[in-house]
């Protein structure tokens, strides 16, 4: 555990609440390494994370998981296939899965969903077996939605207590990261729920005390960047991804006025802890 907060100036700040396309900026947090750009150099100094859920969401496409969420019906096997999966990911050089998808079959996101929570939860335990941190995605749940938050500007799902209690018992079982989705819960205030407050309190409610990471803030827009970058970190973001270089420099120029008042620093200092308990000293 890092103590405490050490001494960096404000841009620093800014940019350890970042995660990156590559090539990324100096200083950011982490990268996100996707399918197109795998073999692109990497910044020694940055946690990596990656898209790795199998079937056709998967960056590595010859890496584990074979087969896609829906397919999974017996914990072991989930559990067997997300410590195959982390062993491969390690390998690669990477940090963080953004999976296990823990929305409640049924919603928009098809084969990505698995059958139940229980078989999720054992895929991201399968992933921490094999070196690998688990992020489940979508906090509060998307299985409620018509169609995904990829697919359409506006997208409206509800808070419900069986899917909200999948993520609890993934935090239960010590996932260092949750994703928070892009939708908008009409029972929880009137802001997307990666930019509401009261959303991020509900996910502290459960015991959280991890990294809480937006959903890609660049599907608004590089004229949205600095909007977004904002409004995520003053609702209670800690990681905010930003899936090409340009707009993540434009994301840390906009939070270095928050860095400066103190605003960043709860954040920090968790994303300090994450990088610290995957190895990797303050910047």
């Amino acid at each position: 555990m890092v103590p405490s907060l050490p001494p960096l100036t404000a841009r620093q700040k800014a940019a350890l609440v970042v995660v990156s396309g590559l090539p990324g900026p100096r200083g950011v947090a982490g990268v996100l390494v996707r399918d197109y750009d795998r073999g692109s150099p990497r910044p020694r100094s940055a946690l990596v994370f990656v898209d790795q859920e199998g079937g056709q969401a998967s960056a590595f496409r010859e890496l584990p998981p074979r087969t896609s969420a829906a397919s999974f019906t017996r914990s072991r096997d989930a559990f067997d296939a997300g410590r195959a999966t982390g062993r491969a990911l390690r390998r690669a050089g990477v940090d963080i899965d953004l999976a296990p998808v823990l929305d409640l079959a049924g919603g928009p996101l098809g084969s990505r969903h698995f059958r139940n929570p229980a078989l999720g939860i054992a895929f991201a335990r399968g992933l921490a077996a094999g070196k690998t941190g688990a992020c489940p995605k979508h906090f509060p749940g998307l299985g409620t939605a018509r169609v995904s938050t990829d697919e359409s500007p506006k997208v409206y799902a509800l808070v419900r207590p069986r899917e909200l209690a999948g993520f609890t018992r993934a935090i239960r079982a010590g996932v260092p990261c949750v994703m928070v989705s892009h939708a908008y819960y009409r029972n929880r205030g009137p802001h997307r729920a990666s930019f509401e407050p009261s959303v991020y309190r509900l996910l502290r409610s459960t015991g959280f005390q991890g990294v809480a990471i937006t959903d890609s803030l660049s599907v608004f827009g590089s004229d949205w960047t600095a909007i977004t970058a904002r409004a995520a970190v003053r609702a209670g973001a800690d990681l905010l991804i930003i899936t090409n270089g340009r707009d993540a420099r434009r994301a840390i120029r906009a939070l270095v006025p928050l860095a400066r008042r103190g605003l960043l620093d709860e954040h920090v200092q968790r994303v300090l802890e994450l990088r610290h308990a995957f190895g990797l000293n303050t910047p």
